[in-house]
């Protein structure tokens, strides 16, 4: 599945390809694919004794801030036209907030409470869309 948002010139030259609207803006900003390959890993992770749990999980996050950015980037790729730097910036920000939220490593940090985590995600969520709806010529 394509998740590359549909310019809104598209929907005057066609009918079967619309402008994506608030709820399409979100869900194409989340990487799931990236978060739900967090969640799995940081759970094996957590099952092991034998390793220091929070290097690991700061590598690993590294790892997947790059991994997104390589993600977006193909999974986006073709149809029109690449996508543009908004998305893949967007897209990482919000991989980054799904992993504050979810704790792992943050709780690490002595600033970090979960529901610093929780109102991030909402507020991310809430305007996540706005911003990428905001312009003409697509995300």
């Amino acid at each position: 599945m394509i998740r590359r948002l549909a310019p809104s010139f598209l929907e005057e030259k066609t009918q079967e390809i619309k402008s994506d609207h608030y709820l399409d803006h979100l869900t194409k900003s989340i990487p799931s694919e990236i978060v739900m390959a967090w969640v799995t890993i940081t759970g094996l992770i957590k099952s092991d004794t034998q390793i220091p749990l929070n290097t690991v999980l700061w590598i690993l996050l590294l790892i997947f801030i790059v991994l997104t950015i390589a993600w977006t980037y193909h999974k986006n790729s073709g149809l029109y036209q690449k996508p543009t730097i908004k998305q893949v910036m967007l897209s990482t920000g919000s991989f980054v907030i799904w992993v504050f939220a979810l704790g792992e490593p943050f709780s690490s940090l002595s600033f970090y409470h979960p529901v610093y985590g929780s109102i991030s995600l909402i507020l991310y969520s809430l305007i996540v869309p706005l911003i990428s709806s905001r312009s003409k010529s697509s995300f």
